[in-house]
């Protein structure tokens, strides 16, 4: 039977499950505020970069790789001491504006080899403007892609945030998050390593997760992942309706006679016309 603390207590006699779903709230706005922000960033650097190309391209380019020459850990490690005491969002959105570089590349890539497509030249001879091409032709197209680097991004986010908070550059006291959780509890490892066990867990938990999640929002959303179905899916649809189907075709003219009204039917089987409109007397080919 579970006791009032599921999850053990640290030294002082604190539950340790309030302070492991403490920090996980505080990792997980960290790693939806930083999805959120560099995927934004990124997808509309890279759109632009890849649609106009020219000296566009090489200035946002040029731009991005020096945000990737500088290391991701360094430039957190000063921002997160910077700004880690005035919370978890803040350090959230500080962390965004620098870790949307690799999205922003893939995006530019799949946006170059998108814009010589044939629908994107049926928009533009229908008069749309570089903004509709680029949202609502070009990008739904490429949503595959940003989706799931989108999701990479996420995961990588909270490792780098959990990372940070370890080194004691990220959540400062007295707030917590899963990092600063098993940083406090460095010490304790051979004598109580349950302490690291649940936020070890819960890192990778969310982990696997979002990259889950990312691949079945793929599947669903990126048009090029639809499939037509298959013959017998189609059979199956259809009940077998048209496999001894009547046409019935309507002729008019001014040679028409007979009872029946101008109206002939033919047969899948039988292909000679029956019907008010056919008399066997009059047959062309019986005559020759």
């Amino acid at each position: 039977m579970v006791g009032p603390h599921p999850f053990g207590q640290d030294e002082i006699g604190r539950d340790i499950f309030a302070v492991v779903m403490r920090g996980t709230q505080q990792s997980v706005v960290i790693m939806v505020v930083v999805g959120l922000i560099a995927t934004t960033i990124g997808t509309v650097i890279g759109a632009v970069a890849g649609y106009y190309r020219g000296w566009v391209d090489s200035v946002l380019m040029r731009f991005t790789d020096v945000i990737i020459t500088i290391p991701l850990i360094v430039i957190g490690a000063v921002l997160g001491l910077a700004f880690g005491r005035l919370g978890a969002f803040v350090l959230a959105i500080i962390i965004g504006l620098f870790t949307w570089t690799g999205l922003a590349r893939l995006v530019r890539a799949e946006v170059l080899s998108l814009r010589e497509r044939e629908f994107v030249d049926a928009a533009r001879v229908a008069g749309a403007s570089d903004r509709r091409i680029i949202f609502k032709h070009i990008l739904p197209n490429a949503i595959g892609v940003i989706i799931v680097n989108t999701t990479l991004l996420m995961a990588a986010a909270i490792l780098l945030e959990t990372a940070l908070s370890f080194l004691g550059y990220g959540v400062q006291s007295p707030d917590t998050s899963l990092g600063k959780i098993i940083s406090e509890n460095q010490a304790a490892f051979a004598t109580r390593p349950w302490l690291f066990w649940w936020p070890g867990l819960f890192i990778i938990a969310i982990a696997l997760c979002i990259n889950f999640i990312g691949d079945g929002l793929r599947d669903a959303f990126d048009p090029r992942q639809r499939r037509m179905p298959s013959a017998r899916a189609l059979a199956k649809g259809t009940g077998g309706g048209l496999d001894r189907a009547a046409v019935q075709v309507t002729t008019r003219g001014a040679g028409m006679q007979g009872d029946g009204g101008g109206l002939r039917g033919f047969d899948a089987d039988d292909p000679r016309p029956r019907g008010g409109g056919y008399d066997a007397a009059r047959d062309p080919k019986k005559d020759s």
